[in-house]
């Protein structure tokens, strides 16, 4: 940790994946939320927004203290009862089946141990409980994946951990969920570099 990683990079993340561009992916991805929710990464609150009727609480969980006030404006104004409850994805502090559904957007890239993460999110999760994830990660093409290999060192060091390269749909599986919903694409108007992403439901 340092000034840059705990000053800057949640001002520079909120900039990034708060973009206009990305409402309408947050908008697909908050569909079909309910109940009590989890939302691992909450980072600036950039989902707020686009949370369901069907939402009563969410637990945003969160490490970045900047993060959190750049959200506050966001939660207070928020119709849905929000709480920060946690710093760190990779242990919830939660008991067994406690959320009917789990948020993870922009986030799965980052956790460095991301096995972990999503092994808690699937413990927390009530029996047929569902994750709800938009990522960026290693690309379909091959052409691609040899840029993401080339710059993924650089990333993860101006990005805070942020790994161009996992492939985030075969991390889900391999926690022991069931993917529903997968729509792989990249992202229009980015470099595909950056823009590969999964947008999809585990149960």
């Amino acid at each position: 940790m340092g000034f840059y990683t705990d000053r800057v990079l949640p001002h520079l993340t909120d900039k990034v994946c708060g973009a206009r561009v990305n409402d309408s992916l947050r908008r697909r991805v908050c569909s079909g939320l309910r109940g009590n929710v989890v939302e691992v990464g909450f980072g600036s609150g950039n989902n707020v927004g686009f949370y369901p009727e069907t939402v009563e609480r969410v637990s945003g969980v969160e490490p970045a203290e900047v993060g959190w006030k750049i959200a506050a404006k966001k939660v207070a104004a928020s119709g849905v009862p929000i709480e920060r409850a946690g710093l760190d994805g990779q242990a919830l502090p939660f008991g067994d089946g406690s959320f009917d559904t789990a948020l993870s957007t922009f986030t799965l890239c980052t956790i460095p141990d991301v096995a972990a993460a999503l092994a808690e999110i699937r413990r927390v999760l009530k029996p047929g409980g569902t994750l709800h994830f938009v990522e960026h990660g290693l690309a379909p093409d091959e052409s691609v994946r040899v840029w993401q290999h080339r710059l993924d060192p650089i990333q993860q060091r101006i990005a805070g951990g942020c790994h161009l390269t996992r492939d985030i749909p075969a991390l889900i599986a391999d926690a022991g969920f069931e993917i529903v919903e997968l729509d792989r694409f990249y992202q229009p108007g980015t470099p595909k570099t950056f823009a590969a992403l999964s947008l999809g439901v585990a149960r």
